[in-house]
């Protein structure tokens, strides 16, 4: 599973020991990240990450490509929601191509923990369902 890795500066922590902890699963697959986000990633968990530009300075955007591209199979998006984001549109973009494209994305720990979990167990091969299978 191609898997993007993003999180705001208050949660940056957060996303480390989220990584640190699932490491064992998430070595397993190929992992994406904004530029400070997966630096901080690599550097905590040794994670090999795959990085792109700052969320601010065009990542999420890149990431954004790679969801429209159908290359990217869930996306998990540790928010600051007590804090505005001057790049608040490009998140809200990023959302809602994970919404069109029907790629599952995780806003805070919690549903970031039940995707990882359901990863864990197979639960999670969504992609055989065929979208246009889904409206018959």
């Amino acid at each position: 599973m191609n898997i993007a890795l993003i999180a705001h500066d208050r949660k940056k922590e957060t996303m480390v020991n989220f990584t640190i902890a699932y490491k064992d699963i998430l070595e397993k697959h190929n992992l994406y990240a904004t530029g400070t986000t997966g630096l901080r990633i690599q550097e905590g968990s040794g994670l090999n990450i795959n990085r792109f530009l700052s969320g601010p300075l065009g990542g999420d955007q890149q990431i954004g490509a790679k969801i429209a591209e159908e290359d990217m199979d869930l996306v998990i998006f540790l928010r600051d929601a007590l804090e505005a984001q001057p790049h608040e549109p490009d998140i809200q973009a990023l959302i809602r191509l994970c919404d069109v494209h029907y790629v599952p994305v995780a806003t805070n720990l919690a549903s970031a923990e039940i995707f990882i979990k359901a990863i864990e167990r197979g639960d999670l091969d969504w992609r055989s369902v065929r979208k246009t299978d889904m409206f018959k």
